[in-house]
């Protein structure tokens, strides 16, 4: 069995004994949400990762950083852990979660359920001026975002371009559904978390920008997943 089955083994397992304390939770347990939309389109809080694991039983996991920090205090050298990591079902939701810890194993773990607590739904779509297709295969406007000094610019992209952007960004694109992007940066983009977190900027306005009337029907815009 690998790591992934392992901790969505482990998901299932902690689903099936939950016992929720929000009342979003709640609301999940006693079937009045059944979908991942309805959670996020409450307007409650998402607090407990549980709800995600119920809703999305196929969300993948992504460890993309984890890197050694030392601290000099007065009692000596403390050493501790910052874990990065993603999740993504692969069709227009993403998130992205980031914990420090004394031991790996649970940070790993505390850092995917911080994941799931900030997942998003992302709107897509055939944005390009160089190609308009029915599919959405990329985002539907160009959108920024930034972290620290790293600056993330997406731009729509035609079919069979692909990902055009480094490692991270791929990860991070194909956990959100997108399959063609044009993908500019500036900063230090060097640091995994920053350029992450950029991205996942950028894309959360994809969904939070105002459209103009026809604009979504011109640009066959989705908004989270693709309808069964």
């Amino acid at each position: 069995m690998t790591p992934a089955q392992q901790r969505r083994k482990a998901a299932s397992e902690r689903a099936d004994t939950w016992k929720p304390k929000t009342e979003l939770g709640r609301k999940v347990i006693a079937g009045e949400i059944t979908t991942i939309h309805e959670a996020l389109t409450t307007g409650l809080p998402l607090r407990e990762p549980e709800i995600v694991d119920i809703l999305l039983p196929d969300l993948k996991e992504e460890v993309i950083d984890i890197h050694m920090v030392q601290r000099m205090s007065d009692s000596g050298r403390r050493v501790r852990f910052a874990v990065t990591t993603m999740v993504g079902n692969g069709d227009g939701c993403v998130g992205l979660g980031r914990v420090s810890g004394k031991l790996v194993r649970p940070t790993i773990q505390k850092s995917m359920d911080r994941a799931k607590q900030n997942l998003i739904e992302i709107r897509r779509g055939s944005g390009s001026w160089e190609c308009s297709t029915v599919v959405p295969n990329s985002l539907p406007f160009t959108v920024a975002g930034r972290t620290g000094s790293t600056r993330v610019t997406l731009k729509p992209a035609p079919p069979g371009v692909g990902l055009v952007t480094n490692d991270v960004g791929r990860i991070m694109l194909r956990m959100a559904g997108v399959q063609d992007i044009w993908s500019f940066s500036k900063g230090q983009t060097q640091t995994i978390y920053n350029y992450a977190s950029a991205m996942f900027k950028a894309l959360e306005k994809t969904a939070s920008t105002k459209l103009l009337p026809g604009q979504e029907e011109a640009h066959n815009m989705l908004l989270g997943a693709a309808p069964a």
